[in-house]
């Protein structure tokens, strides 16, 4: 479990409070500048609130040792930097050291699973956008964490690496793994997600299954433009009133 008990951050949240569960994926949304890379920065703990708490099974999460806390949980920011030109397999690598290991099993499975083994001796500097956010989250998922918080993984990727990308955040939610992802596409959560966090100017709106966090009514409300969702379960698409009706 993994729950943020009213956080408020100046300017950024105010208020807003969750318990996630692992085993699912939790896509959070909203307009830009509504809170969504700074909940998930405090879900990290990379941001110290004003008020407020994040707890990891019950433990306060700046309790723990960083170590501790990185073992459990695999971050991604929006903008990954790489500061030196390692490899492809280097740069996963590195999502061993919290655990102070070179286990090349975690590592050849995270390059496995994103399609990178042809890439595994490339340098960073030769990949283009995509490849390189596949190489980001590869390091993360090396490190084999308890919770996964990604900020925007599928931004950089073709529909192919999308669609790839989020059977392997499937496939590892089913394996008890939590997975929390900041998502701007709606249908990409609406199809995706097992719960949705919908945040407005820093505070939560929707909390929910997809269907009811990102209702019509919602995303009117909340983005201010009048759409409606068509297509059937797991296949939704959403478009534009105006557009429908034309």
């Amino acid at each position: 479990m993994l729950a943020a008990h009213e956080l408020q951050l100046a300017g950024r949240l105010d208020g807003v409070s969750a318990v996630l569960k692992a085993g699912t994926i939790t896509a959070i949304c909203g307009p830009n500048g509504a809170g969504k890379s700074s909940l998930q920065e405090a879900l990290a703990g990379l941001l110290r609130t004003e008020h407020g708490a994040v707890r990891l099974d019950d433990q306060p999460l700046s309790a723990l040792p960083p170590r501790e806390r990185a073992r459990r949980i695999g971050y991604l920011p929006q903008a990954g930097e790489v500061a030196w030109d390692l490899s492809v397999r280097g740069l996963a690598a590195l999502g061993r050291l919290p655990h102070g290991d070179e286990a090349a099993g975690p590592v050849d499975a995270a390059l496995a699973s994103l399609d990178l083994v042809d890439l595994a001796d490339r340098p960073i500097s030769t990949l283009s956008g995509g490849e390189k956010a596949r190489a980001l989250l590869a390091r993360v998922l090396a490190g084999e964490p308890r919770w996964i918080l990604a900020d925007e993984p599928l931004a950089a990727l073709d529909i192919g690496h999308q669609l790839s990308l989020l059977g392997n955040l499937r496939a590892a939610a089913e394996g008890g793994t939590g997975v929390v992802i900041v998502v701007h596409d709606l249908a990409l959560a609406m199809n995706h997600a097992d719960r949705v966090l919908v945040l407005g100017e820093g505070r939560l709106v929707a909390d929910g299954p997809p269907a009811e966090a990102l209702s019509e009514a919602v995303i009117e409300q909340v983005w201010q433009v009048p759409m409606r969702w068509i297509g059937g379960p797991g296949a939704r698409a959403l478009v534009s009133r105006a557009t429908q009706t034309a």
